[in-house]
């Protein structure tokens, strides 16, 4: 009979150091995600090595100082301005804006090679220290940024060009209203009873605008919007609400003479819901249009329906660089 040895196998534990880096787990770098095209932009630089160079290291602060010193300007605001492409550049502007009204901004260049232009909005924050939250980036083929405000602030835009990328620009920033005007053929002339008003004696405020105009002229949508409820009572009369989902408020209408939708109708800015009437407690007042805005309480509609200045006209001085701006059309539309 054959008999066989056994041999015991030992791990030496030199040998399980040999084979242990192997068992690693990979390193793998977190994934860059950035909040806008100038960061993206900024991340490029640092991959490439380029931020610690002195262009690399320029272009990061004009940056910065472009929106902790930017020029304070009133809407609406136009600039022409050449850019050299040999520097870093950068321009910041600052300004007010109040809740209801559309931010729009528009860029054009003239360069003779493509560039990459970043034009980001920040709002400002913070009592003491300001603080800024990126709102907005301009599309970068139209160069073009539109921006709702929900709150009465100030904002600031920075405008800036890649390394080594410069020409003639022009910069053209306005506000307008961010929906329509609710009776056709009217502007904020109509209006003559405002938000805040008193009411009853000063027993209560006047939560909207009065739009004074002929009987059964024609009441529109100022925007997109399903209609959530209709009906009439003794105090708004026969009225519309109307809810715009985008802005996340509802829109209300009384005093109609007529209603022209129901409710779960879809209607589109500029569509006819109804028409001006006194109907209500407006029965011995001229007709007029009572138009609400109600987003977690009532908000003042001025703002969002009243026809706000236009840009001026601009020409390019002798140094290439001109500001131009204007003020309000008067104090009762600041109200």
């Amino acid at each position: 009979m054959v008999k066989y040895k056994t041999r015991a196998i030992i791990f030496s534990p030199l040998l399980f150091l040999i084979f242990l880096p192997g068992c690693k787990k990979e390193i793998v770098p977190k994934t860059f995600y950035p909040r806008s095209a100038h960061e993206a932009y900024q991340h490029s630089l640092e991959q490439a090595n380029l931020h610690q160079t002195a262009l690399g290291i320029d272009w990061t602060l004009t940056g910065e100082e472009a929106l902790n010193k930017p020029v304070v300007i009133e809407l609406p605001f136009e600039e022409a301005f050449f850019w050299d492409p040999k520097g870093a550049n950068a321009a910041g502007y600052r300004f007010f804006v109040k809740r209801g009204l559309r931010v729009e901004v528009e860029i054009t260049v003239d360069s003779s090679n493509s560039l990459l232009l970043f034009a980001d909005l920040f709002r400002e924050t913070g009592d003491t220290a300001i603080r800024r939250t990126h709102v907005a980036t301009a599309d970068e083929e139209m160069r073009r940024l539109e921006f709702e405000p929900r709150r009465d602030s100030y904002y600031a835009l920075r405008l800036q060009p890649e390394l080594l990328r410069g020409g003639q620009f022009r910069v053209v920033i306005r506000e307008v209203p961010s929906i329509g005007f609710p009776v056709k053929d009217k502007a904020s002339r109509a209006i003559s009873s405002f938000f805040g008003d008193p009411r009853d004696g000063g027993s209560r405020d006047h939560h909207g605008v009065d739009i004074f105009a002929a009987r059964h002229t024609p009441v529109l949508a100022p925007s997109n919007a399903s209609v959530s409820r209709v009906g009439e009572g003794e105090v708004g009369g026969r009225y519309v609400w109307l809810y715009d989902s985008k802005r996340s408020m509802h829109l209300y209408f009384a005093h109609l003479e007529t209603r022209e939708v129901e409710r779960g109708d879809q209607v589109r800015a500029g569509q006819q819901i109804g028409t001006v009437g006194n109907t209500g407690n407006a029965r011995y007042t001229p007709p007029h249009l009572h138009f609400g805005i109600y987003r977690n309480g009532p908000i003042d509609p001025f703002h969002f329906i009243a026809e706000t200045d236009t840009v001026p006209d601009i020409t390019f001085g002798d140094t290439l660089r001109l500001i131009r701006s204007e003020h309000k059309l008067n104090d009762h539309e600041n109200h």
